[in-house]
């Protein structure tokens, strides 16, 4: 069986282009004005998601020569380089959104078959095959595009995206004791989703469509209406990523 995840290339691959493509309609000015992210301009986003593609080239350089090639030397690097990268002019910013792209997508295209099988390490220190690139860059380039706040929602996302956004979320808040337990319940699917550590007590059971289910658990905009069990209020979920 091939390791090689066309799937997750794929949706990279439309995430990338959509991205790229608000980005190109914003103009100068609108890429000063706020995101949705606290604190980031627009120009942030565009920067972070362009330093973020040569990040996960360094990985896939790791998983190709066996060096290793960490995403970052440092915290304190990554926030700099993106601080300093949102402060370019906005023509140099586009072109070089574009240029890390196509670095980036040159290296998943060339990666040899044996390759994505090799281990690598993320920023967070999870030890994960270099398949898993992949869909590191499907949740950027697609949630990054709501954050830029401009007119791509959750509803623009593939279900199949939002879907393993779902199992991401899952996965990341299963032993948090700061979330709250919380069963989601796909009205467009069959699947669910039980966020938190167990702790005896019965899960808050939300219920809505996939893309507001996803939106709400990784913390964004919400397009549609979510419904909690009983009326009340929907639980406060930690910060994700």
């Amino acid at each position: 069986m091939s390791a090689r995840p066309a799937a997750m290339l794929e949706w990279a691959a439309k995430g990338t282009a959509v991205f790229e493509a608000a980005v190109h309609w914003l103009t100068d000015l609108g890429l000063t004005r706020h995101s949705y992210l606290p604190g980031w301009s627009r120009a942030h986003v565009v920067a972070h998601v362009a330093r973020n593609a040569d990040a996960l080239v360094n990985l896939l350089s790791w998983a190709r020569t066996g060096v290793t090639t960490p995403m970052y030397t440092s915290g304190d690097q990554r926030a700099r380089e993106i601080e300093e990268t949102a402060r370019w002019p906005a023509e140099k910013l586009r072109a070089e959104l574009l240029a890390a792209d196509s670095r980036l997508a040159t290296e998943l295209a060339t990666l040899p078959e044996e390759c994505w099988a090799a281990t690598v390490r993320t920023a967070r220190g999870r030890e994960v095959p270099a398949s898993q690139v992949a869909w590191m860059r499907v949740r950027e380039v697609w949630i990054h595009s709501v954050d830029l706040d401009i007119d791509t929602t959750f509803d623009h996302i593939p279900h199949g995206v939002c879907d393993a956004l779902l199992d991401d979320v899952t996965a990341a808040f299963r032993a948090r004791l700061d979330c709250p337990p919380v069963q989601l319940r796909a009205e467009d699917s069959a699947r669910t989703w039980l966020l938190g550590a167990p702790d005896g007590t019965e899960p808050v059971v939300v219920s809505g469509d996939l893309a507001s289910l996803a939106s709400y658990a990784t913390g964004r905009p919400v397009p549609g209406p979510l419904y909690s069990a009983g009326g009340g209020s929907l639980p406060k979920l930690p910060a994700w990523l």
